[in-house]
């Protein structure tokens, strides 16, 4: 059963392999291979371009060529290849470099200059700015795509649903009325703000050689500015170049990163959460799907899957970040290996956390409000039309409004009778009377509609 998705241990290669399939060339063994291919060889054709080492003839059109088809045409059997000469060496980014090597031999032009390929690097050189473009990919073509996706949903039904009126639940009793839209569009303002960090959080790099000093650099070929051509070359690969580091970049951006995702989650959770706790009120209604099967001994079930898949997905995925975040800015002295199986799982924490994206973009699209359960909710709660009576209370001089509501409705099933009688007996102007007379729950909601609709 070779290559079976049955017998994949992680979900992720097997249950969901197809789900997460753009993030597998990126953060696969593949991906990570390739893009080491890619810095060693941006590496080399740098050092030709601006590094003045005499020894290092510039490339012509020629030599350009058939080292960005290298890159451009990278395959699965390069990949193999690679391994086979890893298992021989035990060294993995080594023998990315006896690969090119390799790919270079028989053209005389850069087989002279093959000494110049991995030079002055230390694997964490190659293996940093690898990362670092994986991650970068991922951000782009995947986790922001995915994410301002399900951020155009939820604002599309904060629009909607902005004048549907729905009774609150503070700490789960009944309270001041929202609507439904308003409630949407306050985890869109959360999401968008940390959406737009993670869209502006940099993406650093280095490449300064063994300790992040330049040390064998400099012995080499002293006059040439070591720092400024490191800086370039991060630069140029679209990152941020980190200064000072030891052999490894220190990984604080992973964290800052990881960190942003981790908030990104947990706002999806709570969101999950209470959309979850809404259907369980009927408040929203589950279309259901013909040959879909909700429940193995209950028919009339449509259960709320996608949202509880979420809420999985989103907690393995924090999980993971919580702990990169916490452990990757940690080395001891210059360099120790505890960061690499870490880093390896970057793109399973990515991955959960697109799966969870997808799971609740396709549970918003099964569900509608259900305005007759919300409207009867209202109407069996008009005792939340005691805030607004003793509000109005309180402005023309009433004594003990707060008091006086409080006995008159606690432990009380209030009707639109008997608060019209109790507004009766106030010492009100006329028209403020006639005003609380036409308050009702359903129409008691603030400045809900317009907050909802202004995002």
């Amino acid at each position: 059963m070779k290559n079976n998705s049955l017998m994949a241990i992680s979900p992720l290669d097997g249950r969901y392999a197809d789900k997460v399939k753009p993030l597998r060339e990126l953060f696969s063994e593949y991906g990570l291979i390739k893009f080491r291919v890619m810095v060693e060889i941006r590496w080399l054709q740098m050092l030709a371009e601006y590094a003045k080492m005499p020894e290092l003839p510039e490339l012509n059109r020629e030599t350009k060529n058939i080292l960005n088809i290298i890159i451009d045409e990278f395959s699965e059997k390069d990949a193999e290849r690679i391994k086979q000469i890893e298992f021989d060496i035990n060294h993995d980014v080594k023998a990315v470099e006896y690969f090119i090597k390799e790919r270079v031999q028989d053209h005389a032009r850069l087989k002279k200059m093959s000494e110049f390929i991995h030079f002055g690097c230390t694997s964490e050189d190659i293996n940093n700015l690898a990362y670092g473009l994986m991650l970068q990919s991922a951000r782009q073509q995947c986790i922001l795509p995915a994410l301002d996706k399900l951020l155009n949903q939820m604002k599309s039904m904060a629009h909607e649903y902005a004048d549907l009126a729905m009774l609150s639940r503070t700490h789960g009793q009944p309270a001041t009325p929202t609507t439904v839209g308003k409630e949407i569009a306050n985890f869109c303002v959360r999401l968008q703000r940390q959406s737009d960090q993670l869209r502006a959080a940099p993406i650093l790099g280095k490449m300064n050689g063994a300790t992040g000093n330049y040390n064998a650099h400099v012995i080499a070929y002293a006059q040439t500015d070591w720092q400024q051509l490191s800086k370039e070359f991060v630069n140029k690969l679209g990152l941020t170049w980190n200064s000072h580091t030891t052999q490894i970049e220190p990984h604080d951006y992973l964290a800052e990163i990881f960190s942003i995702m981790a908030r990104i989650n947990t706002i999806l959770i709570s969101f999950n959460r209470d959309v979850w706790g809404y259907i369980s009120l009927n408040y929203f209604q589950q279309r259901s799907v013909d040959k879909e099967v909700g429940s193995s001994t209950m028919p009339h079930k449509v259960n709320p899957i996608d949202f509880e898949n979420a809420e999985g997905n989103l907690g393995l995925a924090n999980a993971l970040f919580e702990h990169m975040a916490a452990k990757l800015p940690i080395s001891r002295w210059q360099r120790d290996l505890s960061d690499s199986t870490v880093l390896r799982n970057i793109g399973v924490a990515m991955a959960y956390s697109l799966l969870a994206f997808q799971s609740t973009g396709r549970g918003l699209e099964k569900i509608t409000p259900n305005p007759t359960v919300l409207a009867a909710d209202l109407d069996q709660h008009w005792e939340i039309l005691a805030e607004p009576i003793q509000m109005v209370m309180r402005r023309y001089g009433i004594e003990h409004p707060y008091e006086k509501l409080k006995a008159f409705t606690r432990g009380k099933t209030m009707n639109k009778k008997l608060l019209q009688q109790f507004i009766e007996t106030l010492e009100l102007p006329a028209e403020v009377k006639n005003q609380l007379y036409h308050l009702t729950p359903h129409n008691y909601l603030g400045l809900a509609a317009k907050l909802a609709k202004r995002i």
